[in-house]
């Protein structure tokens, strides 16, 4: 198990490559997200994923961590 730095709490390793996003956030909810990583002593970045995984799972309904099919490839039904 991967851990982030320093803070001794586990998180899962990435079996497949990530892709990087850049994303803007207004002030009041990055400061507000900084603190929730802050207080469960995790990444903010984990936090987003988190919390992304959870949308995604709760608008689809498929569930929380589910992984999509490489570009290219083709869901068989």
């Amino acid at each position: 198990m991967k851990k982030t730095r320093g803070s001794g709490k586990s998180m899962k390793t990435q079996s497949t490559p990530a892709v990087r996003a850049s994303i803007s956030f207004p002030p009041g909810l990055y400061a507000t997200l900084e603190e929730i990583a802050k207080q469960k002593k995790v990444s903010l970045a984990w936090v987003v994923r988190d919390a992304a995984e959870k949308y995604v799972a709760e608008e689809t309904g498929r569930p929380a961590g589910f992984k999509t099919p490489a570009r290219g490839r083709q869901v068989s039904s």
